[in-house]
């Protein structure tokens, strides 16, 4: 019922455009609609055909065309010719750092890093204030000189010299040889006329690997290496070079001022949406009509009551380009219609929030329908980013506020003195899976098996699962959900009988293969292995810890009487590596395949994407590697 009222509202917002005018208007030349949403937009993007956007570079940095590390050998890197890549190799006469040639105030910059073992470097926003870049890979408790990390000041006329260092909030840092994405967003510190700071410089946000591991983190002044030691307005990004070696690509950002799209004129009309099919909104009475400054979904009277609220009004746009419309929804619905072009039509079945306009400076009119929906629910966020203009708010700070989950509400499954193979549904590239166990072992290196499909879904390392959603509210959910920092497999079928070499890899068990789950049986040490039949084969998976590195090591057997092909890996590139070693390029992590069992395998390309297979006879097989990260 509720979905019957939401759609006949998308129906009915062109009629209550229109609802004083018998013809349509035609749509305003200056709106100009994507057709592909865009949910950001576009960043300036670093060249590295060659050192040009970079003052005086010294002799330690180079372009070239890819680089590689080999994970034996401290601080080496070693690379290969072509462009693309930004690489330091420090020497004792060629130990420079680097500028790049435009300066910046407030900042998004996002960047790829690869550090080689033991390898030390940072990135500095206006050349004074650094996040760490260094090789964490496997520590336990980060400091803030670890990787992600805020550096500390420095101080030579105090007792404890270094003070106000940061931490990042976990350990996400993948392994040496991988790369590493990195996001910064920064406040620049703040003058008034006279020059005098009046604000300090932010960290709003870093994200490493995906995780925020910073918000919000003031500092209050330059940290330790910087040469600049007055703050400005305004500086160049550095990159230092006098430490380790340290790769770089990907090199991205958006440049911000302070302008702002604001508020005028804003009307508020509140309508009952108790019922199960609308009229026209000409022919209802509204609750009230209000002048307003803000937008809110607070705004809507009574308790628990199902309301729909209608925003009219202008954006005040201050310069003329392109700008990015967010709306966020809670257990509701809505349209957005600017310049009378609806450009965001949110549907709580086929919700799309985004939508981006070319719009000119100055007073532009807005339509918004907010649905309410839900009783219980109260939550509608619009946000707006536009030319060197930082993504902001146009609602009110208390209109959009998640549920947050009490902490004494939280039920984690932790690993203590005995491994965990623990049932529940399992969220996999957004698909329920109904059948999976999480294993968690003493190492505190964890993974997800599905016993339905037979395949490996995701490795994470930390607590094995937050199992509130198997509990709280009722436990509706039933998901055990991993740690945030993880890597993610293909989850389809790992086996297949295949024609041959070129034969595309199914996507589900096909309809001539019978599998059959035999079950699962526990060693000595409590780890578990998994068994299954396809047709007359049968397949024994067991996976454990590898020793003194976080990693999984998959130990396979194979007893058939026909020919059986494996997918170990799938991902938008595979490559062989000097050290024998595969690197997967898409979720990015290493196969390692330490033993000499005879296994060779194959990478072929098959709809765009690479695939690392290996092809078995028929009789007793084996296959043994390891997946790091």
């Amino acid at each position: 019922m509720k979905k019957t009222v939401f759609l006949f509202i998308v129906l009915m917002q062109l009629v209550f455009v229109g609802c004083t005018e018998k013809t349509k208007e035609p749509k305003a030349e200056s709106a100009k609609i994507v057709e592909a949403p865009l949910t950001y937009l576009p960043f300036k993007t670093v060249s590295l055909a060659d050192m040009s956007a970079f003052k005086e570079p010294s002799s330690n940095w180079q372009i070239v065309g890819d680089v590689y590390v080999d994970r034996s050998q401290k601080t080496t890197i070693t690379s290969t010719a072509g462009t693309g890549v930004l690489v330091n190799t420090p020497a004792p006469k060629s130990r420079g750092n680097l500028f790049t040639n435009f300066e910046h105030g407030d900042i998004e910059l996002e960047i790829d890093v690869m550090m080689p073992v033991g390898s030390n470097s940072g990135i500095y926003l206006q050349g004074r204030y650094e996040v760490q870049l260094f090789d964490s890979w496997g520590v336990k408790d980060v400091a803030f000189s670890d990787m992600g990390g805020i550096y500390q000041r420095w101080d030579d006329t105090k007792e404890e010299k270094g003070y106000e260092g940061h931490a990042p909030k976990i350990n996400a840092a993948k392994s040496p040889g991988l790369w590493q994405h990195l996001k910064i967003l920064f406040h620049a510190p703040r003058f008034n006329e006279a020059g005098e700071k009046i604000k300090n410089a932010t960290f709003k946000e870093v994200w490493l690997n995906g995780q925020l591991v910073h918000e919000n983190v003031e500092v209050t002044g330059y940290t330790r290496g910087t040469k600049l030691h007055e703050e400005k307005p305004l500086g160049p990004v550095m990159i230092q070079g006098d430490h380790g070696p340290v790769a770089l690509k990907n090199i991205k950002y958006k440049l911000y001022g302070e302008e702002r799209v604001t508020l005028s004129n804003v009307e508020m009309i509140e309508y009952d949406s108790g019922i199960d099919i609308l009229p026209r909104f000409d022919t209802i009475t509204p609750l009230r009509t209000v002048k307003t400054d803000s937008i809110s979904a607070q705004m809507a009277t009574g308790k628990r009551a199902s309301k729909i609220l209608v925003y009219s009004g202008n954006l005040d746009i201050p310069t003329t380009g392109d700008y990015t419309f967010d709306m966020e929804f809670l257990s509701a619905a809505g349209v957005l219609i600017v310049n009378k072009d609806t450009i965001v039509d949110y549907q709580l079945d086929k919700p799309s929030r985004f939508a981006t306009v070319s719009l000119q400076k100055g007073q532009v009119p807005f339509k918004l329908i907010y649905n309410k929906i839900s009783r219980y629910y109260i939550g509608l966020g619009l946000y707006v980013e536009g030319p060197n203009m930082e993504k902001h708010s146009l609602t009110a700070k208390q209109s959009y506020m998640p549920r947050i989950r009490n902490p004494k509400n939280d039920i984690f499954v932790e690993v203590e003195d005995e491994v965990i193979a623990q049932r529940s549904y399992f969220m996999h590239n957004g698909v329920k899976r109904t059948h999976v166990v999480s294993v968690g072992t003493l190492e505190n290196v964890n993974y997800a098996y599905d016993l339905e499909s037979g395949s490996l879904l995701k490795a994470w390392d930390g607590v094995l699962l937050d199992a509130t959603p198997m509990w709280y509210v009722r436990g509706m959910d039933q998901l055990g959900v991993p740690n945030d920092f993880n890597i993610s497999f293909n989850g389809g079928p790992e086996f297949a009988f295949l024609e041959n070499e070129k034969s595309v890899w199914p996507d589900t068990i096909p309809a001539q293969v019978v599998q059959k789950q035999i079950g699962y049986k526990f060693d000595k040490s409590g780890m578990p292995s998994f068994t299954f039949k396809m047709n007359n084969t049968t397949i024994e998976n067991k996976i454990i810890p590898v020793e003194g590195v976080r990693g999984l090591k998959r130990l396979i057997k194979i007893e058939g009487s026909e020919p059986i092909w494996f997918k170990i890996a799938d991902g938008a590139q595979i490559k062989k590596l000097p050290d024998g070693s595969y690197i997967i390029k898409n979720e990015n992590y290493f196969i390692d395949f330490p033993d000499e069992n005879g296994t060779t395998p194959v990478i072929r390309n098959v709809n765009g994407r690479d695939e690392l297979v290996v092809g078995l006879s028929a009789g007793n097989q084996s296959v043994t590697y390891n997946i790091i990260w």
